[in-house]
């Protein structure tokens, strides 16, 4: 059980300081997390201490490779909204 920080991950620091078991390490490109020291903040914490600060959607994702802020839920805009609205953009 390890979450993993992806390549959009844009090296903000929002997360390193939050993490209670200091699994968020500094790498290149971007930071990652060290899976033998991620609990995921389970007994700790009701959500992700990284996921719960972190700016980017999609910078954080489960096992699974699911996300833990998809696309949509931080800005509140739809996917299928903002791909129209930049499409609309675009065609100016």
């Amino acid at each position: 059980m390890a979450l993993e920080i992806v390549a959009s991950c844009i090296n903000c620091w929002a997360c390193l300081p939050l993490c209670p078991n200091h699994a968020i390490v500094e790498a290149k490109p971007h930071f990652r997390i060290d899976a033998t020291r991620c609990t995921e903040c389970v007994g700790e914490y009701a959500d992700p201490q990284c996921a719960s600060i972190c700016p980017i959607e999609g910078a954080i994702v489960d096992e699974l490779n699911e996300p833990l802020n998809p696309p949509g839920s931080l800005t509140g805009i739809p996917p299928a909204r903002w791909a129209a609205v930049r499409r609309e953009i675009s065609a100016r």
